[in-house]
């Protein structure tokens, strides 16, 4: 293969004067981690609350809840990102698009939520599935304490739930992180971003998308690794990772 090969690019000045290649692809690194962070924590509030709205006897919340987790799973995540970004503020009265398009961070905020609503579909099912694999003595019993339903599920049902669905979880996690690469198609310059525009200055390819691909690896492996202690210290006797 005719291809010169030169690992040294990475400590040589980029031409954006931000300082060296490495310099781009770390502050790329920096801004996946923050979009993936945020986007998560979105996935969490809505995947727990429509998760919960699934289970819940009232046909009302079960279909809200059906209906919200067959939107955000079955349409595509590059779909939806340009529903958000480009069709969005066409949509909205003109005030209220043009505030969106001048949003600073545009991109950022964009990837973020439309990121995390894409995930929280995934995380309502894993969490109506940990519901649904407790036993209804623990229910029962909540409600035999005098609990209302919301209680129950706060003390009883959701602590035991999200125990079982840690696992699983950690995998949802990895996913969100490596689904922020998607955000270059709006503009998000993060990691992906970030290796494609070292790989347009300096034309070496190979670096650019091998740096970033062990960036990933390790960004990952310390999720991993996280998650793995978390899963051990509040595992309960009988329920997957507990002894």
């Amino acid at each position: 293969m005719n291809y010169h090969w030169n690992w040294g690019i990475f400590f040589e000045p980029n031409p954006m004067g931000t300082g060296t290649y490495l310099d781009m692809l770390l502050s790329g690194l920096v801004l996946t981690i923050k979009t993936a962070l945020l986007a998560w924590i979105i996935a969490l509030i809505f995947g727990s609350i429509v998760g919960v709205m699934r289970t819940l006897p009232s046909r009302g919340a079960y279909w809200f809840g059906f209906c919200w987790v067959e939107f955000f799973r079955n349409m595509p995540l590059l779909v939806q990102l340009f529903l958000w970004f480009f069709v969005l503020p066409e949509l909205l009265p003109r005030a209220a698009g043009l505030w969106l398009k001048q949003l600073p961070n545009a991109p950022f905020w964009t990837a973020a939520i439309g990121v995390g609503f894409f995930m929280s579909a995934r995380v309502a099912v894993q969490l109506q599935a940990g519901i649904g694999s407790l036993p209804r003595g623990q229910k029962m019993a909540a409600t035999a304490l005098g609990l209302t339903t919301v209680q129950g599920y706060r003390y009883v049902l959701l602590p035991m739930a999200f125990r079982i669905i840690l696992p699983p979880l950690t995998s949802e996690f990895l996913n969100t992180i490596k689904n922020t690469a998607v955000a270059i198609t709006i503009g998000l310059i993060e990691l992906t971003g970030q290796a494609r525009s070292m790989q347009e200055f300096s034309f070496q390819v190979f670096e650019a998308f091998t740096a970033a691909t062990i960036l990933y690896l390790l960004v990952n492996a310390v999720v991993v690794t996280a998650m793995r202690f978390l899963e051990r210290y509040v595992a309960i006797p009988g329920y997957i990772t507990g002894k």
